[in-house]
């Protein structure tokens, strides 16, 4: 068998923000048989698993799963909507939204792309001011990552939905909540969004290998006089068949045993709790690298993520150096910068499947990670986060009572 980790003891401590620690309930759900696809187990598995999705989602609607990272449910979201040299606006939020927008160039879109300092969410008024100008309604979505993994900076959505109703104009809202989905409030049917992109690796708590295209009933409409090419990606083939319990290629059984026990253990804790426990983490986490003397990348506390927190690297010392020295000391793998940020900042994640000690864990390794590496900081970035989880650990039992109750 390869050998995944070189220490000597002690799990590896993966605080990257995604792929996330997969539970060892999911990894027992996947390590299961395969079955017939076509059989009538998979098909009560298929059902059960798309209902829960739509709690996860918050919708009525079909949600479309695909075996494949999110990169193939971004394309999947453009050609079942769009035609070649179609206007899309989109926004500079980070490394992500310059890998979307790079994706729909690749596919003959034409996108006018709003640049950022990758600091700050996508601001509404921009938004509203650039479909007003299009009296012609030839931009035909707006692109919006909800929470961007490079950077830490979560965009209100619906503020953005409002945005384009304001402008009373008929562009689709496409959005990428990949490391956002079951770790953050959302809302595809309230919100107003028409697709929604999304993966199976970080809040979802899953291996990579599933990604989803939650959509509306105007982009299905939008659909059917699309001209990008579309042949693995259609939407209307997978809905027709996913409503009797199949799917029209071989489906990642595994993976989707693995999916159903994530809905489960979702359903279990309450997604209010589930959101309520990532915002507490992320708090305790800015605290502690205010406690070092750190900065946060994300400028706006109000666009603060819950999934992951980005910190800047003093000037003159080398975030990734810094991570290598954390993975050979202490056995953790921290982010790395990525795109215009890298060897500038390094990623915490705290998303998925995570609790206050194993916080606690990550928060020390980088304390130690910081001395180890002599980069210059303050000593007490441990200490402020602890004193927040204990100041707030009274809410967060009794809801934990109120489950097991």
């Amino acid at each position: 068998m390869f050998q995944l980790d070189s220490h000597p003891s002690g799990r590896h401590f993966l605080q990257i923000p995604g792929p996330t620690n997969v539970p060892d309930r999911i990894l027992r759900a996947i390590d299961q048989p395969t079955i017939d696809h076509r059989g009538p187990e998979f098909a009560r598995l298929t059902l059960e698993i798309m209902a829960g999705l739509q709690e996860v989602f918050r919708t009525t609607g079909p949600v479309v799963i695909y075996p494949a990272s999110g990169t193939g449910a971004w394309e999947a979201a453009l050609v079942n909507t769009l035609s070649p040299g179609d206007r899309v606006l989109m926004f500079e939020t980070g490394h992500f939204a310059t890998l979307w927008r790079a994706l729909a160039e690749k596919m003959g879109l034409v996108v006018d792309f709003v640049p950022g300092d990758w600091r700050s969410g996508v601001d509404p008024a921009a938004v509203e001011s650039r479909l007003a100008e299009d009296r012609a309604h030839a931009i035909r979505a707006v692109m919006v990552v909800h929470n961007e993994t490079s950077t830490g900076v979560t965009t209100a959505i619906e503020p953005i939905r409002k945005a384009i109703d304001r402008a009373s104009h008929p562009a689709l809202l496409m959005v990428d909540t990949i490391s956002s989905l079951a770790s953050l409030d959302y809302r595809h049917g309230e919100w107003g969004v028409d697709v929604t992109v999304a993966g199976s690796q970080k809040g979802l708590m899953l291996p990579p290998g599933l990604s989803f295209n939650a959509v509306s009933e105007k982009a299905l409409a939008a659909g059917r006089s699309a001209k990008l090419p579309r042949a693995y990606w259609r939407w209307d083939e997978a809905i027709a068949l996913n409503r009797q319990g199949y799917f029209p290629s071989t489906p990642a059984t595994n993976l989707l045993y693995g999916l159903h026990e994530a809905l489960a253990m979702l359903r279990e804790e309450g997604l209010p709790n589930v959101f309520a426990r990532h915002a507490r983490h992320a708090e305790a986490t800015r605290r502690a690298v205010r406690g070092w003397g750190l900065e946060v990348l994300a400028r706006n506390p109000a666009e603060y993520s819950g999934a992951l927190t980005a910190v800047l690297m003093p000037e003159g010392h080398d975030a990734d150096a810094f991570r290598r020295t954390v993975l050979a000391r202490f056995d953790m793998s921290l982010g790395t910068g990525l795109g215009r940020l890298a060897g500038r900042v390094f990623r915490i994640g705290h998303l998925g499947f995570f609790n206050d000690l194993m916080l606690c864990g990550t928060l020390c390794g980088v304390e130690m990670g910081l001395a180890a590496a002599g980069v210059p900081h303050r000593k007490n970035g441990v200490g402020e986060a602890l004193e927040w989880l204990r100041t707030t650990a009274a809410k967060a039992d009794t809801t934990a009572q109120k489950r097991a109750a």
